[in-house]
């Protein structure tokens, strides 16, 4: 881990640019803001932008890595999106009063390697279609998975509290970020089996299906206990699943257990299915494993409307997933009062020809005024985006009109 002089300097540079958006008074205005609506204050709707293609967004070099060491290009990278964010399309976004460095934890897996044959689409460098072999094809075959096995380097770690230091010190604080918990099991095995043969599977046999997500559960729960062990949950990054997640109740000691986190759960692929599907399927297991966390996120791409009264059952379920693909007045219709409305506004608004700003603000207000009518709290995050046809000022705009619709008074 060792860093030239001009890779220090790279990294200090963007240290001080980070410390002066960092110290504005308006970064605790805005914590404060999201403390308020995450405790269902009412409080106009929050805004952000998230899952960006930055193959398409630099426009003067600046996103252009200059370090060479794989950990802290990785650090290099994240301040340069921060800055980059804040500077051209923050919406509702924090900067936080520390630079977030990633503790060194690893994740021996499941023992199953996804086989992926990937098709790029041309011009769209991040942009893939995805063949998954499968890889469970037989009872037998679900013994393949692993529970896998969480470690601390702590040596690489003090090297990298000690590389910090030197780079950082002086100029602005850093804190250790850990583990937040992907809890979407059925993302990870539609890697393994491929969609199609998932559905197949649970029809034909539901047994076998069952088998694999006893098997998971039991592995969540067995990371659960060896990340609390090892105390390297995150409370310091203030971000789950694309969300703010300021509290009052954030606790943002060095505990690091699953109790004082979040964690996110999803099952997107049961878009296509029956709601008792994901009943029998999903919310079953989840069951056992969210009440181990303080607060979940649920739900990504996902219809959601049809279910709601499902998976808003989940324990600790803090916020729900309203996909381009839910019908949004139903969602704001039946969502339970105490969980906020986290709305996907469709990317394809930002893949057009021409960049249409009033289809976005007429599709901004449709999903607005029905949280409205509802009483629900919403956010509003633009995710998943695959392409602006490299014009990154539509990115730019967009937050710009996000804010003036949600400050926008009837």
């Amino acid at each position: 881990m060792r860093l030239s002089k001009e890779e220090v300097e790279v990294l200090r540079g963007l240290g001080r640019r980070y410390a002066e958006i960092a110290n504005l008074p308006e970064q605790a205005e805005r914590m404060e803001q999201w403390r308020r609506f995450n405790a269902l204050e009412r409080v106009a709707p929050m805004a952000l932008i998230d899952q960006i293609p930055w193959s398409e967004m630099d426009v003067d070099g600046f996103l252009i890595n200059r370090v060479k060491d794989p950990y802290w290009q990785g650090v290099e990278t994240w301040m340069r999106q921060e800055i980059y964010k804040w500077d051209h399309m923050r919406a509702n976004m924090v900067i936080d009063p520390y630079v977030k460095i990633p503790r060194p934890i690893h994740n021996s897996g499941w023992g199953l390697e996804p086989k992926v044959t990937r098709l790029y689409t041309e011009g769209m460098a991040d942009v893939a279609s995805q063949c998954m072999e499968n890889l469970i094809q037989e009872p037998e075959d679900v013994e393949k998975i692993q529970i896998p096995q969480i470690t601390l380097n702590e040596a690489e770690q003090a090297e990298i509290a000690e590389t910090a230091d030197e780079i950082f010190g002086g100029i602005v604080p850093w804190k250790f970020t850990g583990l937040i918990m992907h809890l979407g099991a059925w993302d990870t095995i539609s890697y393994w089996m491929g969609v199609e043969n998932c559905y197949i599977e649970i029809m034909d046999r539901p047994e076998m299906m069952h088998a694999i997500m006893e098997k998971m559960t039991i592995g969540y729960l067995s990371q659960i206990e060896q990340a609390n062990k090892l105390r390297v949950f995150d409370t310091r990054g203030h971000y789950c699943h694309c969300s703010q997640t300021y509290r009052y109740d954030d606790d943002d000691q060095d505990d690091g257990t699953s109790h004082n986190t979040w964690a996110f759960g999803l099952a997107q692929l049961f878009t296509s299915v029956a709601p008792k599907v994901t009943e029998e399927f999903e919310c079953r297991y989840m069951k056992r494993i969210f009440p181990h966390f303080k607060h979940i996120y649920y739900g990504c791409c996902d219809r959601l409307d049809d279910r709601l009264d499902i998976v808003s059952q989940l324990p600790n379920v803090r916020k729900i997933s309203c996909s381009p693909w839910s019908h949004r007045e139903a969602f704001a219709e039946k969502l339970p009062k105490h969980i906020i409305m986290s709305n996907k506004p469709s990317p394809a608004l930002l893949a057009t020809d021409s960049f249409e700003e009033e289809a976005v603000r007429a599709d901004l207000r449709r999903t607005i005024d029905a949280a409205r009518r509802n009483g629900v709290q919403l956010e509003m995050i633009l995710k998943d985006i695959s392409t602006v046809r490299y014009e990154p000022q539509r990115l730019w705009r967009f937050s710009e009109i996000a804010l003036e619709e949600c400050e926008r008074q009837d």
